[in-house]
């Protein structure tokens, strides 16, 4: 076979993204934090970006704006404004391209109230009156470290022994367990174990009771000490935690040489130690979750789908900036580069736009096809894939994936992540239609719930049950969804409910 060199001529198809298209599918699965977040970025980027603030529009590099002619000004619109346009897109529009903000599910009346306002909350709860003294007194910017290393600094005058307590301090996790070795560390420090492990109890004896433990044993037991609780009794139970995990109650009275009332006692204030004492230090800010859609009846039936647009970015472009810096350019590469900044800056605000109005119409068929539920409860809730959503509002499934991880919708019946309205089929028995897996699950639950002491439900009686209500189940399936809720089985529920005095740690 000869070699040689020669040309060809061959056409293909690909497909190549554009970043001005990389960053609208970008800005579909962001988060509410990730978009204001990923905008504040872009108002530092980029000199024709403001944020409006109130009725004034504030520059995000705070310089002052440039005066222009009336007629070089056009009107410009923020991401907020745009959110109230009305009017569905038509079917031959991109997907992307929506301009929507309110939809009237089965042709519903208009509705005249404002979009309902929502704002985070950062701030942690208010401390109750029987709060403990270490909680009122530790300075909210204290870390548990700083906390333990002043006790070290105040309690221990030898150098090795501080020494030491530095090392377990520093190995010390966000529960409050010392995770270091300790002949390791006496290895390490050049001393011996008896005395790193004298070292240990001195931290242990510091504040909060049960800091500087090795395990939840340990933890539990300085604590009881601290409470003067610790009698052979006590530290029997302590050394049974797995018979009260496996609510074996037989086997812990005969472990602790006590009676019923005693045991139920023990365990009682078990429950009110603390398990991981480091964590009244942990300055993790609890955030308040905010919905992205607003799911309300309306007045002469059917419902409203709002987008709540108080979790939109309010920002626009400076056309007043743009053209008087633009007037005055000194240069050519000047003038490209405020083009260049003037056409990413409306690609943003577009690329806002088409995200919040792809939330709103992927919503609005949720409610749609999920009527039921709305109406009932989750009971009714029924089979749903992406691809159905997909196939009706004529987008891609992995837009509809996109669009719906880790957004939220607010509705009467609390607030739901849009993903639980997918639920995979489960076959009805008598060949009608098909129920979700949801409600299937949520059937097991009022039955296990309602279920009496003495009258258990194995997951074979499950499955008699539910087949008689047209349940083609399998009791693999029972079992699974069971777990899922994490509902014991009915051996540990036989043995739970014996005596209603028992608790769980």
């Amino acid at each position: 076979m000869a070699l040689g060199q020669r040309q060809e001529v061959r056409q293909s198809q690909s497909l190549v993204m554009t970043p001005q298209l990389q960053q609208a599918i970008k800005l579909l699965k962001l988060t509410n934090m990730e978009l204001a977040e990923y905008v504040e970025q872009e108002l530092e980027r980029n000199p024709l970006l403001e944020r409006q603030e109130g009725d004034k529009p504030e520059r995000g590099d705070g310089m002052a704006e440039p005066a222009a002619p009336r007629d070089e000004i056009s009107e410009s619109r923020d991401t907020a404004e745009l959110s109230r346009i009305e009017g569905l897109p038509g079917e031959n529009e991109s997907p992307l391209d929506v301009d929507d903000r309110v939809i009237y599910v089965d042709n519903s009346p208009a509705y005249d109230g404002g979009p309902a306002s929502s704002a985070m909350d950062y701030g942690r709860p208010a401390g109750s009156e029987n709060a403990s003294t270490l909680e009122q007194t530790v300075s909210g910017d204290t870390s548990l470290v700083e906390h333990l290393l002043h006790h070290l600094n105040v309690e221990i005058d030898d150098p090795v022994d501080r020494l030491i307590g530095f090392h377990l301090i520093q190995s010390i996790d966000e529960a409050g367990y010392v995770t270091a070795e300790l002949p390791l560390l006496a290895e390490q420090v050049g001393t011996e174990v008896a005395r790193v492990e004298a070292a240990l109890k001195r931290l242990q004896a510091f504040d909060p009771p049960g800091i500087c433990a090795r395990n939840l044993r340990e933890c539990l037991t300085i604590q009881l000490r601290d409470r003067d609780r610790f009698d052979p009794a006590m530290a029997a139970l302590i050394d049974n935690l797995d018979l009260i995990a496996a609510r074996n109650q037989e086997a812990l009275l005969q472990r602790c040489g006590v009676d019923a009332e005693d045991l139920a006692d023990m365990i009682r204030e078990l429950r009110t130690l603390d398990p991981k004492p480091g964590l009244a230090f942990h300055q993790e800010i609890a955030q308040t979750l905010i919905p992205d859609v607003f799911v309300r009846q309306a007045p002469g039936g059917g419902w409203t789908v709002e987008l709540n647009t108080e979790t939109l970015p309010r920002v626009l472009v400076n056309q007043r900036y743009f053209a008087g810096v633009n007037r005055h350019a000194a240069s050519k590469s000047d003038k490209t580069y405020l083009v260049e900044q003037l056409n990413a800056a409306n690609w943003l605000l577009k690329s806002l736009e088409q995200r919040a109005n792809t939330i709103l119409k992927v919503a609005t068929e949720l409610v749609r096809q999920q009527d039921g539920f709305f109406a009932h409860g989750v009971q009714h809730l029924r089979p749903l894939t992406l691809r159905d959503i997909a196939t009706e509002i004529g987008m891609h499934e992995s837009t509809v994936s996109r669009v719906t991880a880790n957004k939220y919708m607010a509705t009467g019946r609390g607030t739901y992540q849009m993903k639980y309205f997918f639920t995979s089929a489960i076959t009805s028995a008598s060949g009608g239609d098909s129920l979700s897996a949801e409600s299937v699950r949520h059937r097991i639950r009022e039955l296990i719930e309602a279920e009496k002491p003495e009258d258990i439900l194995s997951d074979d009686r499950l499955v008699d049950i539910l087949r008689g209500e047209n349940i083609d189940i399998a009791r693999r399936t029972v079992a699974k969804y069971r777990e899922a809720l994490r509902i014991p089985s009915s051996v540990d529920r036989r043995r739970l409910k014996k005596t209603q005095a028992w608790e769980v740690i």
